[in-house]
């Protein structure tokens, strides 16, 4: 029986990352002259895997989006990772808005993924795992071939290559 090569597709954020980019954002926050006396925050929810971010006014709140952009960018978080959520009143007439961090594939999403790989018309077999969709072959090569096709042709979400045997 010949051996099969595979590798795995994720999506994940470092989430380590993430928290020094708003870290540095927060710093920026408390040095920037447009900021002087205002509520605006940044917080990081670990546990919910959200950043919460609350404005004054949606003037501060844009300016507080294009900070953290620039920050998770400067640590390599993909900004593909950030899911913004629309912006609600909060208390004391500030706006809050909820960004969720995009960890793993979803199930739709990995359909589609899938249905992608098999419109290739490459030689590999795809499977979904979980969070994660495995990538099989007997050929190196072809897997290679959908890395790069991966690559060439951006998905809606950050993906990763893991697990490469």
């Amino acid at each position: 029986m010949p051996q099969l090569f595979s590798f795995d597709i994720v999506s994940q954020v470092n989430l380590q990352e993430v928290d020094n980019a708003i870290n540095q954002a927060l710093k920026e926050l408390q040095t920037r002259f447009d900021f002087k006396g205002s509520k605006s925050s940044i917080e990081f929810l670990k546990t919910d895997k959200k950043i919460l971010v609350i404005a004054d006014d949606e003037l501060k709140l844009k300016n507080l989006e294009d900070i953290l952009k620039g920050r998770m960018a400067s640590r390599k978080v993909p900004l593909k990772a950030l899911q913004f959520g629309t912006p609600e009143k909060a208390f004391e007439g500030t706006l809050r808005q909820e960004i969720d961090l995009v960890q793993g594939i979803p199930q739709e999403k990995a359909k589609d993924l899938v249905k992608q790989i098999k419109q290739t018309a490459l030689k590999v077999q795809a499977a979904i795992q979980g969070d994660q969709v495995r990538v099989s072959s007997k050929s190196k090569d072809e897997l290679q071939a959908v890395m790069a096709y991966f690559q060439a042709h951006p998905f809606e979400i950050p993906l990763q290559f893991t697990n490469y045997r």
